[in-house]
């Protein structure tokens, strides 16, 4: 008897016939009908699709029904379709069919979602034939990811195509795999990432790895099935491949055969849905198969469709249709085409109208649990199908009852089976309460290895596991791949760490990326400093930078040389030893130079090093970087007590100020170099910032005086008091400085720098000075004002004689006619024409030649620019002594602001200004201040 015929059948699904949409009348609906000659057919993204065979000329039609039954078609071949696959994760339909009259299959990928003249967009056509072999094709099959399509053959060929199949350029075609014996079934089987072919024809199975070069294969079994009688299995089944022979069902894994199941019957068709076995086979009254498993078959024969149950073993459903072309899955439900053009749809039940036929089935397993009959009512629930809750329960109660009978290890077992359903507390507090770490230990271990464990679970394992001393265990734990990690990685390294398993913390640390965990436990309980920092060179950027700022000063301290050289490069041009910023980082970072100075406490060679590297090779470097490196060889000069390396850090620090680099911070540069006593370095900042004064102070401070005379004739013209210092200077020494003094008192004759009689007030303070030092200087300004004073008298006798003349002429002018005889123009000097211009100084100019070179009507051309000057001189003289009667006045007066306001209410400071447009760039406001500054200055100057 057949091993189906001993499970228990139940209907677990309603059957009816699809109808006809009512008309508008409400009148009875017809059952609905398919167009004649369907040959082939699938079902996918919310249609049933069909292909038909000729019907007449030009009319070979792919059908699409939706769920609203309003049939749409499109021609697709002009013989015949012969093969169908509708993708379920694509609109994408692969269809095989005949043009023409011979064997000549073609192969056409339609996009359903583009269109091209309203019918869905063929995107590749090509020949389904194996080489130049003509042949019948006999099964199709297309893998989910649109990148393999593989189709098998009469002839025993199977071509596999590899890359995009909606597309000619981006796919290879080749044959897979050749045979004597028709190929009736494929499928592909897709885990993670390895991808396997299942190739069944009528004598053999065979498994074909698709993700491995060269796509090696294995002979799983040496009997076949017929056409239509393989599918695959959905994951709940391990997505085993099912392969129907006439005496069994076998299942298969890609590297073995699995369990196999008696159904006998000649199987016509088979199919899986949601955990369901479909299979249509004859019935008992069977007309013999034909060679080539007669699947098609073309007599009325009642046909039987059973619905399996594999898990559980029973029978969901079991019907008898006449002549099932398929039965196809779609919106929920199995629809059953028969070749009369019926659509038969059967709906599975709700679960509590399954659930009120398995019932008793319930009620069976609690009286065997209350009967202590576990192991028989876990097999009874399982063969019901009962929920996971359910099940959970019993697993529990059994655990218990083995728990209270010492069976501890037994306990444990059936304790993890409820991981997932049962609060693992309940668990953990009874192997508490024992002492049974190691049944406590195979517990958490598994809710773990299913992704149940929080933070409490993992410090719990773990120690146990120290506990225990069970280091394999352990390490068997914390040495999993990444992707099949099931506990939190922080709370394992902190109790290994706690439990002085450094070793195992520092590996978990490392492989997840807990880098502050590495660092801690290397610096502070291993000590492995040289480690450490090589850790450190392979982090990101980022995390090495902080890193570094965090445990750089422990780094320098014990491993000086290599932190410098890391710290370099970290802050020049950095790249991970390891590669961890990925190739598409070109170009390396570099971190502020400035911030990682403090590490270098206490480690003034390597902070030299590392600042001298950086001013060399970064010359931008912050500021800070300069102004250390500057301090740091000040202090290595001041205390350095060989000649020959003083004079070296004397060069360097000097060499060092001379870079332009401390223009911003010249009072800081300058403060070092004076607390260190640096002479040249502080003589060079006071010159670079113009303190011409300071320097000189210095020299006489230092009682350096050639110095002091080099230092006025360097910079005595750009700041003229130098050399009145000077003189002061020496003129309070004791010492007997007549040669200095001599110098001086040149160079400010030579300048007029000071009146004699304040040389002379200057020098009487000095003992040693007499009256011979002066006496060249004062004979020859007395020589000077001499000259000047004979000068001037010439002067005024010439002014007075010029002034007798003139007023000669004037008298005469008053008293006498003037008589105009020039003849020639005093500019053009042609002859005079009348109209001409006469003036009483004696020129005469034609008219138009007056007008043309005249800027006043009034006055001469020719003797205006003489007549200028004397009003020019007469109008300074006046302001002069306007000016010194104004200053006479100011220092006499007890009271200085009355005299200033007494001459600004006389308006004698008011100047008339008629401003008509300002210079560009110039406002009003600016040119009041510029006549003040300039009046500031006159004043000055006659002071």
């Amino acid at each position: 008897m057949a091993a189906y015929l001993q499970w228990r059948r139940f209907v677990f699904f309603d059957r009816e016939t699809v109808k006809e949409p009512s008309g508008p009348d409400g009148a009875g609906a017809k059952p609905f009908a398919l167009p004649p000659g369907i040959a082939v057919c699938d079902s996918g993204r919310g249609s049933l699709v069909f292909g038909d065979i000729l019907c007449g000329a030009g009319r070979c039609q792919i059908w699409f029904l939706p769920r609203s039954l309003q049939l749409s078609s499109f021609q697709a071949y002009k013989l015949r379709v012969t093969h169908l696959y509708q993708l379920k994760q694509h609109s994408i339909l692969v269809s095989i069919g005949e043009d023409e009259e011979g064997i000549n299959p073609l192969v056409k990928v339609w996009n359903l979602e583009k269109r091209d003249g309203g019918n869905p967009l063929c995107t590749r056509i090509f020949p389904a034939i194996p080489g130049n072999k003509p042949t019948v094709v006999s099964c199709l099959t297309v893998h989910e990811n649109l990148n393999f399509m593989a189709i098998g053959f009469a002839d025993g060929s199977v071509v596999l195509t590899k890359g995009d199949i909606t597309r000619d350029r981006h796919s290879k075609t080749q044959i897979l795999h050749e045979g004597s014996y028709p190929v009736t079934g494929l499928a592909f089987r897709q885990s993670g990432k390895t991808t396997h072919l299942f190739v069944v024809t009528t004598e053999n199975i065979q498994s074909y790895m698709l993700s491995v070069k060269d796509y090696p294969h294995l002979e799983l079994d040496t009997h076949g099935c017929g056409l239509r009688c393989s599918s695959l299995s959905d994951p709940s089944q391990d997505l085993q491949f099912i392969v129907a022979g006439n005496e069994c069902v076998y299942l298969y894994q890609p590297d073995e055969r699995g369990p196999c199941f008696a159904f006998e019957g000649q199987k016509l068709i088979v199919h899986w849905y949601r955990g369901y076995l479909i299979i249509v086979s004859k019935d008992r009254k069977t007309s013999p198969k034909s060679e080539f498993a007669g699947n098609e078959a073309q007599n009325s024969d009642k046909q039987v469709l059973n619905i399996y149950d594999l898990c559980n073993k029973f029978i969901a459903y079991s019907s008898i249709f006449d002549d099932i072309v398929d039965v196809l899955a779609e919106w929920g439900s199995l629809y059953v085409l028969t070749r009369d053009g019926k659509i038969h749809v059967l709906q599975e039940k709700d679960t509590q109208t399954k659930l009120e036929a398995c019932k008793f089935v319930f009620l069976l397993v609690f009286a065997l649990c209350l009967k202590n009959l576990f192991e028989m009512a876990i097999n009874l629930a399982k063969s019901h199908h009962l929920d996971s809750d359910g099940l959970s329960e019993i697993f529990r109660q059994y655990g218990d009852h083995l728990y209270n009978k010492g069976n501890h290890d037994g306990a444990i077992q059936q304790y993890i089976r409820t991981i997932g359903k049962l609060e693992p507390s309940y668990v953990i507090r009874k192997f508490l309460d024992a002492q049974r770490i190691h049944n406590l230990t195979a517990y958490l271990q598994m809710l773990h290895l299913q992704s149940l464990a929080n933070a409490d679970h993992t410090t719990l394992l773990l120690n146990c596991y120290t506990k225990l001393k069970d280091s394999s265990k352990l390490e068997e734990f914390i040495k999993t791949s990444e992707s099949e990690v099931h506990f939190d990685v922080e709370t394992a390294i902190k109790v290994l760490r706690q439990a002085g398993y450094y070793s195992h913390a520092v590996y978990l640390a490392e492989k997840h990326e807990h880098h502050e965990w590495y660092l801690k436990i290397q610096l502070e309980d291993i000590k492995n400093y040289q480690e450490a920092l090589h850790y450190i060179g392979k982090l990101p950027f980022e995390q090495a930078e902080s890193n570094m700022k965090r445990y750089g000063k422990i780094l320098m301290h014990h491993v000086p040389n290599e932190t410098t050289e890391l710290l370099k490069i970290l802050c020049t041009d950095y790249r991970p030893s390891g590669g961890n910023e990925g190739p598409g980082m070109l170009e390396g970072k570099k971190a502020n130079s400035e911030e990682f100075i403090p590490v270098f406490a206490n480690n003034s060679r390597e902070l030299k090093a590392f600042l001298e590297h950086m001013t060399e090779v970064q010359a931008d470097s912050p500021q800070g970087v300069y102004d250390t490196l500057l301090e740091l060889q000040l202090q290595n000069w001041a205390h350095e007590q060989n000649e020959q390396i003083k004079e070296k850090l004397h060069s360097e620090a000097l060499t060092l100020l001379k870079s332009g680099r401390f223009r911003t911070v010249f009072d800081k540069a300058l403060v070092l170099c004076q607390m260190h006593n640096f002479k040249d370095g502080v003589l060079y900042l006071y010159e670079q910032g113009k303190l011409f004064q300071q320097i000189m102070h210095y020299h006489m401070q230092n009682e350096q005086y050639k110095k002091v005379i080099e230092v006025c004739e360097l910079y005595g013209d750009q700041e003229a008091c130098l050399w009145e210092q000077a003189l002061g200077y020496f003129a309070r020494k004791e010492e007997n400085c007549k040669e200095y003094i001599a110098a001086v008192l040149k160079h400010i004759e030579n300048k007029n720098l000071m009146p004699p009689l304040l040389v002379v007030q200057t020098l009487a303070h000095n003992s040693t000075a007499t009256l011979s030092v002066i006496k060249d200087y004062l004979v020859n300004k007395l020589q000077k004002q001499s000259r000047q004073i004979e000068q001037d008298e010439q002067r005024i006798q010439k002014y007075r004689e010029e002034t007798t003349r003139i007023r000669l002429e004037i008298e005469e002018l008053k008293a006498s006619p003037k008589i105009f005889q020039k003849t020639k123009c005093s500019i053009c000097t042609s002859a005079l024409e009348l109209p001409s211009v006469h003036f009483l100084c004696g020129h005469s100019f034609h008219q138009h030649c007056f007008e043309s070179y005249s800027e006043s009507d009034s006055e001469c051309p020719t003797c205006m620019p003489e007549n200028r000057k004397v009003m020019d001189m007469i109008r300074a003289q006046e302001k002069r002594d306007l000016h010194d009667q104004f200053q006479h006045q100011l220092k006499c007066s007890n009271d200085g602001f009355s005299v200033v306001a007494d001459y600004f209410g006389r308006g004698v400071f008011n100047k008339l200004t008629l401003i008509t447009d300002l210079p560009s760039g110039k406002t009003a406001t600016t040119i009041e201040a510029g006549l003040q500054r300039e009046l500031l200055i006159h004043t000055k100057r006659s002071t």
